[in-house]
């Protein structure tokens, strides 16, 4: 449902792997989160390399988002209305966006989505959130900037693209439960619900049994935060098996991040993840 692969031409929309999707949720009775609509990745170069205005670009975004979230209102359950819209630092990423429109392009996003769709929840959803850092409170300002021009946020989606241990594009593992509970009740606190969005755990692959067990009790930590904080409400794991996973080709030499392996087998993550569910 990304704006590159669902309207690729202005006014020409691939709906055909999105209704796939939808469909298969639908007949399933699962919830479908819904991603994404206001992106600076993934854009098509019609609007990324537009001469637009304030007027003309909000317009474009308004026809994007009434047509996509026109044709599954009732079929998504959530959707990331605004995604990755900061740097490491909390200042906000460049993009044709904020270029154009300034900040106020995210909350003008959220007020479209609403009108759009009032009956499903909107979500900022960002990585690296995840640890209380500069760019945490960065996803604070957006919610409150959202909420100042009297619109609805329902929640902070943290994608949790996350590690077992140092690798070389991430020098901080996973935080223990309690730090991640406290970075998802400082979120929670600002009156929106927080969800773990996208979940993967890599490591430095090749992985052994050793590392299969740190990643484990990595995958324990998140999901034993979730259960600890009342407003987060939900869990999205990013993939099923190692064989499909996005991390290999994005980060070379790391991996085995999700919970079944190449072979589609379950890996001590899976059990550690039920583990902690059921201990609730």
């Amino acid at each position: 449902m990304k704006w590159e692969a669902i309207q690729p031409n202005r006014g020409q929309f691939n709906w055909g792997p999105a209704d796939q999707h939808a469909a298969a949720a639908t007949s399933r009775g699962y919830e479908l989160r819904c991603h994404t609509l206001v992106w600076h990745s993934q854009l098509p170069s019609w609007v990324a390399n537009g001469n637009w205005n304030n007027q003309t670009l909000q317009a474009v975004m308004r026809d994007h988002i009434n047509a996509v979230m026109g044709r599954y209102r009732g079929k998504c359950t959530h959707w990331d209305v605004v995604n990755e819209a900061l740097n490491e630092d909390g200042t906000y990423r460049d993009s044709v966006f904020l270029r154009v429109i300034g900040e106020a392009y995210i909350p003008i996003a959220f007020r479209m989505a609403l009108a759009a769709d009032p009956t499903t929840k909107l979500y900022y959803n960002d990585y690296n959130l995840e640890y209380g850092n500069a760019k945490t409170e960065g996803a604070k300002r957006i919610a409150r900037l959202v909420k100042s021009y009297g619109l609805r946020i329902d929640g902070i989606g943290l994608q949790a693209h996350m590690t077992s241990e140092s690798t070389p594009t991430q020098n901080t593992p996973t935080p223990s439960r309690a730090k991640l509970a406290s970075v998802l009740q400082g979120l929670a606190d600002l009156g929106v619900d927080v969800a773990y969005t996208e979940l993967d755990i890599r490591m430095n692959t090749p992985a052994t049994q050793q590392k299969l067990q740190t990643n484990a009790d990595a995958y324990a930590r998140i999901v034993g935060s979730c259960m600890d904080v009342k407003r987060c409400v939900g869990i999205t794991v990013w993939g099923i098996s190692d064989k499909y996973s996005w991390v290999p080709g994005t980060f070379p030499g790391e991996g085995s991040a999700l919970l079944w392996n190449d072979n589609f087998q379950k890996k001590p993550s899976y059990t550690s993840t039920l583990n902690t569910i059921n201990r609730r």
